[in-house]
């Protein structure tokens, strides 16, 4: 982010509110952003999964040819806080697993690292029931419809596996399976952390005109 605040304009602060000891600083709270037309176009932007050895600025290298333009990728995906808001690489992730349930696995009868306790399924975060549907006679054949949904431990305890075949009134027939299981404190916040991974990346065409906007809207 070495040129980036470059950019934007100057103002006059006071650390002591008197205006003979007033600095020249940089207006930091100055924001651009995207129109949101634009971020919904799916023929302005591609796909793309972040990687453990990603940053905005190899990104913005990789697909823009220059790091400096980290804040397009940033700022296109709405991430305000890349230190929060950009998933962690897998070593960086476990300490934060051990560090943020140091405190349960210390109060547990049995001490354990916060990274165990997290891991442990005697310690659940949701429990949930899942209903698949799979069609055997269309076209194509095996399509599946999957519904996840969250419930309540003792509701959770009364649910029963069964797996059963459905012909309905066109003759289709559909087996029906429900199964149950368990989400750990671990499994939550890998969930948390791997639904940051897609991303949407400006496509080139529109990087300069915007980069030129950009500079226009944020010196104003």
């Amino acid at each position: 982010m070495a040129k980036y605040f470059n950019y934007f304009p100057k103002t006059l602060y006071s650390a002591n509110n008197k205006t003979s000891s007033l600095d020249t600083v940089t207006n930091v709270i100055a924001r651009f952003a995207f129109e949101s037309k634009l971020k919904e176009n799916s023929s302005a932007f591609y796909t793309y999964s972040i990687q453990d050895s990603d940053t905005p600025e190899i990104i913005a290298y990789k697909y823009y040819k220059n790091p400096e333009r980290h804040w397009v990728v940033l700022l296109f995906n709405d991430i305000i806080d890349p230190q929060f808001d950009w998933p962690l690489k897998y070593d960086s992730f476990i300490k934060f697993v051990d560090t943020k349930y140091t405190a349960n696995g210390a109060a547990n009868t049995t001490v354990q690292t916060g990274l165990a306790w997290a891991m442990s399924t005697n310690n659940v975060q949701a429990y949930y029931k899942i209903v698949k549907r799979t069609t055997t006679d269309t076209t194509p054949q095996g399509t599946t419809i999957e519904e996840k949904i969250e419930l309540d431990a003792n509701t959770y305890a009364n649910v029963a596996t069964s797996s059963a075949t459905y012909t309905l009134a066109d003759g289709t027939t559909t087996v029906q399976t429900i199964t149950k299981e368990k989400q750990t404190y671990y499994d939550y916040e890998m969930e948390v952390n791997e639904a940051k991974r897609d991303i949407k990346l400006l496509k080139n065409d529109f990087v300069s005109i915007v980069e030129k906007e950009f500079k226009k809207v944020i010196k104003s």
